[in-house]
């Protein structure tokens, strides 16, 4: 009996997984077509529709991750969530999923992100991006500009310092980019740490590999780190040792979980 149950659960959680990528891909193409015509007939600025738009996809992303719970496909624990919604915070985040970035838009209210410039050229994903006022990663400078300007409007943006998904097994890599941020305009960072356990949608896993067990995302959000002495350092230099800090402090984290 138990046998027949775990193969019934796993087949139940494959087609719920089934459901939600067909779900998002739906989604993709028509909630832009929706909402986009009715947050321009709304009264107000640019700015405003952009966080008419944040908003929008906030509330998406929160109903999406429970239509997946309810589903069984995964279930999630968040701790520190009110310090994800404070004005004008910069989240740094590890990323050993795919779905990471929509947990945390999910629990972020006006929530902002660097995009691929590809993205941009996509007939799906450039009005969406451009609505939203989401930052494309065109240059290194213009990244910084945009990310000043955008915590200082008092939206929340959502950073990857690794660039791309983890590895499991090893330990994190990060990249220069948003130290970068953090030090040449003087930002506090805010730090996440995700698990996901067993992992799952990884570079290296396809949608339809779907783990013998439920997923648990666990999403811990840890007190402010202070970017003050590294931001007092010439930029390259204060950027790498803050990158080097970031690596130990992430890598300690996790192994303490």
């Amino acid at each position: 009996m138990s046998v027949l149950f775990t193969k019934l659960n796993y087949c139940w959680r494959w087609c719920g997984t089934a459901f939600g990528f067909a779900l998002f891909g739906a989604g993709c193409v028509l909630l832009p077509l929706i909402t986009i015509p009715v947050l321009y007939l709304l009264p107000g600025s640019t700015g405003k529709r952009q966080r008419r738009a944040k908003l929008t996809v906030h509330f998406a992303f929160r109903a999406y991750i429970n239509i997946l719970k309810y589903l069984g496909v995964l279930e999630y624990q968040v701790t520190g969530v009110s310090h994800l919604n404070r004005p004008g915070t910069l989240i740094l985040a590890n990323h050993p999923s795919l779905i990471d970035v929509i947990f945390l838009i999910a629990f972020t209210r006006h929530a902002d992100c660097i995009v691929k410039s590809a993205l941009l050229t996509n007939i799906f994903t450039r009005w969406p991006i451009l609505t939203a006022g989401y930052i494309a990663n065109d240059s290194p400078e213009g990244v910084i500009n945009a990310a000043k300007e955008s915590l200082d409007k008092g939206n929340n943006l959502i950073i990857f310092p690794e660039g791309t998904r983890t590895t499991p097994g090893q330990p994190l890599a990060l990249q220069r980019g948003a130290a970068n941020i953090a030090t040449r305009i003087n930002k506090d960072i805010t730090p996440v740490i995700i698990t996901c356990s067993p992992t799952t949608l990884t570079k290296k896993d396809k949608w339809y590999q779907v783990p013998k067990s439920k997923i648990m995302f666990t999403i811990k959000v840890n007190k402010q780190l202070s970017v003050a002495e590294y931001s007092k350092l010439k930029p390259s230099i204060g950027a790498r040792k803050l990158t080097e800090f970031l690596g130990q402090y992430y890598n300690e984290e996790l192994r303490s979980l």
